[in-house]
């Protein structure tokens, strides 16, 4: 797989093929929407509550066509990415508005950092953040942002990052998303229970403070020790998984967006921004 974006030994691809950071989904997805602007557009527009599995197939659908497809599938998914963007608009937001962009991609680094270090116990080192800070840029430029609208060091996103979370104000419509998000509509009913009930702890728990406060979430010392015992159970049992086994979810999701990709007759491309209404 040495044809795409990146090769095999980058960072980005040694992390994401990593099953197990689908489970931090709902904290990226959660710290995106804590953006009002976000949040609007995902609630005026999103199917994310009718059917979540199809917003999650889509969503890992385009993460991994970018980190692990092809040039071509990586271009051609974010160019109807994109395409389909143009019409998430409303008052006050944009949702190829390159700001929120930014935004977006900066939650997906994040999280995928902080819960690779934790899972894998494996605390990354300033070379290899700055390594995959660097390569994480494409979720926001594979869609059209121009890179330098992106923070340009991996220092100079912390002062950004930190930025955000202290400007940031949650407001209703992100806890009504927030809401659709914590309890989805899946098939199982209470067979999914316990499953749902881990991953709302974990996105508690990995969301950064000032934005858990304002979600009114409760973050007691209970709720805390069930954290670090997650934690502690996922990362001594999922490493020792073989790398097969913990790479299915990247495989499963790949193959079913290169099914769609190869109904695509005519390839789509983003518009240069001189060249867009």
């Amino acid at each position: 797989m040495t044809e795409g974006l990146f090769r095999d030994e980058d960072l980005i691809r040694v992390i994401t093929r990593e099953g197990a950071l689908i489970a931090a989904g709902g904290a990226a997805s959660l710290l995106q929407t804590a953006h009002p602007q976000v949040a609007q557009g995902v609630y005026d527009h999103s199917y994310t509550h009718e059917d979540p599995l199809r917003r999650l197939r889509n969503t890992m659908g385009w993460l991994y066509a970018v980190q692990f497809g092809t040039k071509d599938e990586a271009e051609t998914f974010s160019a109807l990415v994109w395409k389909g963007h143009e019409q998430v608009t409303g008052p006050g937001y944009r949702a190829n508005d390159p700001d929120l962009q930014v935004w977006v991609a900066a939650t997906l680094f994040a999280v995928a950092a902080q819960f690779y270090q934790a899972l894998f116990r494996r605390k990354l080192d300033e070379r290899e953040l700055e390594e995959f800070y660097g390569q994480t840029k494409v979720y926001a430029t594979v869609l059209g942002c121009p890179e330098g609208r992106m923070p340009e060091t991996y220092r100079a996103f912390r002062e950004y990052y930190a930025g955000m979370l202290h400007t940031i104000k949650v407001n209703d419509t992100s806890r009504a998303v927030a809401d659709q998000v914590l309890n989805p509509k899946l098939p199982g009913g209470i067979l999914a229970a316990p499953g749902l009930a881990a991953i709302r702890l974990l996105t508690v728990g990995l969301m950064p403070a000032p934005i858990r406060e304002q979600y009114g979430w409760k973050w007691n010392a209970a709720r805390r020790l069930r954290f670090r015992l997650l934690l502690g159970a996922l990362s001594l049992v999922y490493p020792r998984l073989p790398v097969r086994v913990r790479t299915i979810p990247r495989d499963y999701y790949l193959a079913t967006t290169r099914t769609m990709l190869s109904k695509v007759r005519h390839k789509p491309t983003i518009p240069a921004p001189a060249e867009r209404v």
